[in-house]
């Protein structure tokens, strides 16, 4: 694997399969599946398919010299050993930014970024610094100075206090197509999001060789 990521994703099960079909990637089978005849849908899920279905924890990163894969996902066990699940009133279709849509949470989150922060810092030694090149695609200028801070530190600038979760349903789209495919999103994830939602697991993603992400390992949090 060229990179690998840290993400909750929902255990396998009905809205696994539903946000596989809406993005047309198939993490857990490592394979492209078919969309539903939804108009645009497929433009408008190109930029998060390659990435599957997920919520960001820590953002893809290469190993850092001397580390194996077996030592992430090791440490990745070890860890949700001693982490509570964190339960949230549940999730809801939102446009982030105003650009993209996404399932945000619905109520105090305090727990969930609690939650990023501690998996932010505690892999931060897995991590291989940011090449001059990734610098370059970071685009420094556009962020805050905080931001800059935090991608200077971790390699990522929306990490502690610049945290969102949320799980990515399209890539930037005009507002009138974030108003049609909402209303879809709408209908096709409504009966699979469930009341209380809970972040159960963490997972270790890979990218192979093309960019495409694959789920390698899921972890339950235990503590």
């Amino acid at each position: 694997m060229k990179r690998y990521a840290i993400y909750f994703a929902p255990p396998a099960g009905p809205l696994m399969q539903a946000a596989a079909e809406w993005l047309g990637w198939d993490v857990e089978a490592g394979r492209a599946v078919a969309q539903p005849p939804i108009a645009g849908l497929t433009d408008a899920t190109a930029a998060p398919r390659k990435y599957g279905f997920h919520a960001t924890l820590k953002a893809p990163f290469r190993l850092a010299e001397g580390v194996q894969p077996d030592d992430l996902t090791e440490a990745l066990g070890a860890e949700a050993a001693h982490l509570p699940p964190v339960m949230l009133q549940g999730v809801r279709i939102e446009a982030l930014a105003g650009r993209f849509l996404a399932l945000r949470p619905e109520g105090d989150d305090s727990a969930l970024r609690n939650l990023c922060a501690e998996v932010v810092i505690r892999f931060e030694p897995f991590r291989a610094a940011l090449t001059t090149e990734e610098i370059a695609r970071r685009n420094l200028s556009a962020l805050s100075p905080r931001q800059q801070e935090l991608t200077a530190q971790f390699g990522y600038p929306y990490v502690l206090e610049e945290f969102r979760f949320h799980m990515t349903l399209t890539g930037d789209l005009p507002a009138p197509e974030l108003a049609r495919l909402g209303a879809e999103a709408q209908a096709w994830f409504g009966p699979h999001l469930t009341r209380p939602f809970v972040i159960g697991q963490i997972c270790l993603y890979g990218e192979d060789q093309a960019g495409r992400f694959h789920l390698l390992s899921r972890h339950t949090l235990s503590g």
